[in-house]
């Protein structure tokens, strides 16, 4: 794995002590994947639209009151795609695990959400009691689902739409923001008592954070799709869905989940791109904003 130099690199960092990768404690990996998407597409382009994006954020945080990329954070370059999704989890499994070696704090950008079960793998690893946090629209509970348009192409487990199928089959799980669902996932949530917060009891109130957050184990990695939006904010997903958090809502919760837990790993994921360069910018920001969290 390579990394990427200035002027080519996340957040536009230009002093190389805070994005030189032995010196960073947090690592860029981007990750243009979109071979299992079934709706909108684009989500391959969404870690070049991010990058991009951060490109022109102001790095002064007035909330942190403090520059969050002196933490370090190196940029490597994209993983390149396989030809299947299971190939493409094997080869991230492969590259996070490298950074999990090298005492890196791994943040991956998709792509799309099928990708996340390789970096839960490879984290596994080193912390047997990892929980994983996800924020989605959708319960991405499927056992399988189309790759490709539904009914035209065949159905894998490896879908983006099975992603949380296969992480829990890995470790427990909190899923927070969740207003889409098949009336499968409805009944697997309501046998199990998953602990699964819908949009609809989360989206005017904080009465959960707490909870939700007890329900985590000490080391947590955090998948963030960013269709958990509300689509007025971010319109730039395969899979919008009306109903989603606003930006406060969200952020206030991320930081309290980062003081209260080990946060050891996130992703960002299900960006695909448009006309709409707010939606890039807020992938980015959402990114910087963690880094601060973490930091």
């Amino acid at each position: 794995m390579k990394q990427v130099d200035f002027p080519d690199n996340y957040a536009f960092i230009d002093n190389k002590k805070f994005y030189d990768y032995n010196k960073s404690k947090f690592v860029i990996l981007p990750v243009p994947y979109g071979g299992t998407v079934s709706y909108g597409k684009g989500a391959e382009k969404g870690p070049s639209a991010i990058i991009k994006a951060s490109q022109h954020m102001e790095l002064y945080d007035e909330e942190l009151d403090k520059n969050n990329f002196e933490a370090g954070i190196c940029t490597l370059e994209p993983l390149k795609s396989a030809k299947t999704a299971e190939k493409m989890i094997d080869e991230i499994e492969k590259a996070s695990s490298q950074l999990i070696k090298d005492n890196k704090f791994p943040i991956m950008l998709g792509g799309e959400h099928s990708i996340s079960t390789g970096l839960v793998r490879a984290l596994k690893k080193k912390y047997p009691d990892l929980s994983v946090l996800q924020l989605d629209a959708h319960a991405d509970l499927r056992a399988r689902w189309y790759i490709g348009e539904e009914g035209k192409s065949k159905m894998s487990k490896f879908s983006h739409a099975s992603v949380m199928a296969r992480i829990r089959e890995l470790c427990p799980a909190v899923q927070v923001g969740i207003r889409s669902l098949s009336v499968e996932e409805a009944e697997w949530i309501k046998k199990d008592n998953l602990p699964v917060y819908f949009a609809k009891d989360t989206h005017d109130n904080e009465n959960w954070f707490n909870e939700a957050i007890s329900r985590l184990s000490n080391n947590v990695f955090i998948t963030i799709d960013l269709d958990v939006f509300d689509p007025s904010v971010m319109s730039a997903t395969g899979t919008p869905e009306p109903g989603g958090l606003d930006w406060y809502k969200v952020t206030k919760f991320l930081k309290e989940v980062c003081k209260n837990k080990n946060v050891v790993g996130f992703d960002v994921v299900e960006l695909a791109p448009n006309k709409d360069i707010s939606c890039d910018f807020l992938a980015a920001k959402l990114i910087y904003k963690m880094i601060g969290y973490l930091s």
